[in-house]
């Protein structure tokens, strides 16, 4: 009972906080922005925003690297604060370039210098690695210590140890096939990387919160692993069955129908395993901030009103961070699995073959 009293909290503080930050930073309710709120705490920024008190922001300043057309640019994204310009820099606001660092050229127009910054997905990503890389290590020196036969893990490590034979048994020896222990380090890789930054994004507070899953560009490099493992080691059979697959022969030739299908099938596959991931964490965090937004939304709508919806948006706000947890882990799974389906199908042999 205690323990559930806890959970309880803990949600609770999940669906809060936001709600507080939110509350902060929009003093004229009718004046709420949605769009604006959901995307603009969801996206990616060159300051770690923490809490507004008053008229008093808390935000962690991050470094601004870049080239312009001047050179090379390090320095505080605190000195772009307010729409300062500084060194000919400043963040765009709204049109193509919305929420990123520009300069103007000769003609006046706005341009994307080249950009290296530590944007705050950036940091996300780096606290959440060196957090995975902590976990591990400490297992690790678990099982120096404490040898299999004497005695047997309990506590996190013996939760780690069945997450890894799980995904080790069921998900990679499953899918991939006999020399499923070539690419087992990079699938319990990727589905570790991912649960934590899936985890790590529901937490609304520093060091938490950072969409990291939910930002294209790293799915988009997660996905490109999984493209070039499937690719650079398939086999023979593998790139014959794309190029010259078992079908009639009017299939294939004079017109290359199938064999174009499969290869565009090539480029589909990891783009999905892209899309899915970044859009199922990006849709459960907006979902969330949109449930309490409508908190403040309604604010001049009565007390009556204001007071229930606010009451159905903090319940169905616990209620969708309890089930993000259960989403975080599903969808590490998912992309485990199908990296292994793509890799296990690469890995096909002729039907002679032993």
């Amino acid at each position: 009972m205690k323990k559930l009293r806890y959970i309880v909290m803990l949600l609770l503080l999940l669906a809060i906080v936001p709600a507080e930050t939110l509350k902060a930073q929009n003093d004229e309710a009718a004046d709420v922005d949605v769009n604006e709120l959901v995307f603009g705490h969801i996206g990616d920024a060159y300051e770690w925003h923490i809490a507004t008190f008053g008229n008093t922001s808390l935000s962690i300043p991050l470094p601004v690297i870049v080239k312009s057309s001047t050179g090379w640019h390090v320095f505080s994204s605190s000195k772009l604060e307010g729409g300062e310009e500084y060194e000919g820099l400043y963040i765009a606001e709204g049109g193509a370039y919305d929420g990123k660092i520009v300069e103007r050229d000769a003609a006046g127009a706005e341009i994307r210098p080249f950009d290296i910054s530590i944007t705050k997905d950036v940091l996300g990503l780096f606290i959440n690695s060196a957090i995975l890389v902590v976990i591990m290590i400490a297992c690790a020196r678990w099982y120096k210590k404490h040898p299999v036969e004497q005695s047997a893990p309990r506590g996190g490590v013996g939760m780690m140890e069945a997450l890894i034979l799980m995904i080790y048994d069921d998900v990679i020896k499953g899918c991939v096939g006999e020399d499923y222990k070539r690419y087992a380090p990079y699938l319990l890789t990727a589905f570790f990387f991912v649960l934590v930054n899936n985890l790590m994004g529901l937490i609304p507070i520093f060091p938490g919160g950072a969409n990291v899953t939910g930002n294209i560009a790293i799915t988009l490099v997660l996905a490109l692993c999984t493209f070039l493992l499937t690719n650079i080691f398939g086999t023979k059979e593998y790139w014959k069955e794309i190029f010259w697959p078992d079908v009639p022969t009017w299939l294939k030739a004079p017109v290359p129908m199938m064999p174009l299908i499969e290869f565009f099938g090539i480029f589909t596959k990891p783009f999905a395993l892209m899309i899915r991931l970044f859009a199922n964490i990006m849709a459960g965090h907006a979902a969330v901030l949109s449930l309490i937004a409508i908190i403040f939304i309604t604010v001049k709508a009565g007390p009556i009103i204001n007071g229930s919806m606010t009451f159905v948006a903090v319940v169905f706000g616990i209620f969708m961070n309890a089930l993000e947890i259960l989403v975080a882990f599903i969808q590490a799974y998912v992309f485990t699995m199908l990296s292994a389906v793509f890799i296990g199908l690469s890995r096909v042999k002729g039907h002679g073959a032993k």
